[in-house]
């Protein structure tokens, strides 16, 4: 098999997976909140489950085919038209993850030491002194 036979499954593989990681973990997100739904009665906590577990699975999907343009890029032959669309592709997609995961996330993720860094530090500081509240944190 020659090399660039290899990148084009491999490009392949990257975008099935990705495509499949986001159809499965709908089913699964579904699945997820149909439980909690379930189990607790409380229609926004199955929601925010739903949201939460679906916008893990998009995320993945997403750093998978941003991987499948990136070993694209391998296999193409260089052209300046080629490498503008790629680009664009992978930017939309950069940005999409990047907002998507503020979404579930409630901060960006450059700032996210800042927000649970204290946090962290309080809950090990309780657990030290044996007064943890919520010991299954």
């Amino acid at each position: 098999m020659d090399t660039h036979r290899f990148f084009e499954i491999a490009t392949e593989s990257f975008e099935v997976l990705g495509v499949s990681s986001m159809v499965l973990g709908f089913v699964f997100a579904f699945v997820l909140a149909v439980r909690t739904w379930k189990r607790s009665g409380d229609g926004a906590q199955a929601f925010k489950t739903l949201r939460e577990s679906l916008g893990g699975a998009i995320l993945l999907g997403l750093e998978l085919l941003v991987a499948a343009d990136i070993v694209k890029t391998v296999t193409s032959t260089p052209s300046l038209t080629d490498a503008a669309v790629l680009g664009v592709i992978v930017l939309i997609r950069t940005v999409l993850s990047l907002s998507i995961e503020i979404e579930i996330e409630g901060v960006a993720p450059w700032k996210k030491a800042l927000v649970t860094g204290p946090q962290v530090l309080a809950h090990a500081a309780r657990s030290s002194a044996g007064q943890d509240p919520d010991p299954g944190r």
